[in-house]
């Protein structure tokens, strides 16, 4: 029997069994932070390679890394020779001798599946443009602390339903078995979907008798040339009091993060619940906890 590293690739093909192992961490770590003796991590290097800018998943990381008694190790792609043309798989193969695990946000998908491979390290995404698992795992610990079991409810997604953090929404909708409604215009709907997701271009129907509004930016990471067209197609979705009006009376009103006032959000909204988009933004570093946790113990193949 020889012990493989697992991995966080993505919420594609995750089983709720294993997500709830990594919420249940992520739970208790928060709740005893100051006095948790945990450390799982002592020891080890972990690497953050990130070619996309952050502050919430970068600092998210550092911060639960060295509290779980790890060392973390921040590397910029473009100042590595990745950014000079070397092979993801001779970069990986190297720090597979070097580091412990490796926490990696890029554009494809397919570069931190190759990076897995050839590491054998345990691998996390940290956002591609496929999916941003750790996001929504944070925000399913965020709805389940404020409004209890996730399943059965309503969450209507608001905006870019086509982006990473939309598709991992659509995963955890069949895994954690609640109802998805995603709202966007044309060009800009979800190329994955189950039975469990409903697509609309009709905000206030995603909205009505919705236990939680989300939306994102309207102009993701590396698509600022498309900034002009996509305020325009996306003039209509911005989640605000008259929307939040339709829902249900305890509904939370959800933002991963950063937020441009007055586009997909009104100044107004998010200032009355910042309490609850910022508890959001908190949990981050509880479930990068929980994630690094569970990776932390081996499976056996």
């Amino acid at each position: 029997m020889t012990a493989t590293p697992r991995h966080l690739l993505g919420l594609k093909g995750m089983q709720e069994k294993t997500l709830r192992e990594i919420l249940a961490l992520a739970m208790r770590y928060k709740a005893e932070r100051k006095t948790i003796s945990w450390r799982p991590l002592a020891g080890q290097t972990w690497a953050l390679i990130f070619n996309k800018s952050s502050t919430r998943t970068r600092v998210s990381f550092e911060v639960a890394i060295r509290e779980l008694g790890g060392n973390a190790l921040f590397l910029n792609a473009n100042d590595m020779q990745l950014g000079r043309g070397e092979p993801i798989k001779d970069t990986a193969r190297v720090l597979g001798r070097m580091v412990h695990g490796a926490i990696i946000r890029t554009f494809a998908q397919a570069d931190i599946v190759e990076f897995a491979d050839y590491s054998k390290l345990p691998t996390i995404n940290a956002l591609t443009d496929d999916e941003h698992p750790c996001q929504i795992l944070a925000d399913i610990m965020t709805i389940e602390e404020k409004l209890g079991p996730i399943a059965g409810r309503k969450v209507a997604f608001i905006g870019d339903c086509a982006c990473n953090v939309a598709r991992s929404w659509v995963y955890a909708a069949e895994i954690f078995k609640f109802q998805l409604t995603l709202a966007g215009p044309d060009g800009y709907r979800s190329d994955v979907t189950n039975s469990y997701v409903k697509q609309t271009h009709d905000v206030k129907e995603a909205a009505r008798d919705a236990d939680v509004l989300y939306t994102d930016v309207w102009v993701s990471m590396g698509l600022e040339q498309e900034k002009a067209k996509r305020q325009a197609a996306f003039a209509g979705y911005q989640i605000n009091h008259e929307l939040l009006a339709l829902a249900k009376k305890h509904a939370l009103v959800q933002h991963c993060l950063p937020a441009y006032r007055d586009q997909e959000i009104s100044e107004k909204l998010l200032e009355d619940r910042q309490q609850e988009i910022f508890d959001q933004a908190e949990n981050r570093l509880h479930a990068q906890k929980g994630i690094l946790h569970w990776l932390s113990e081996l499976s056996v193949a």
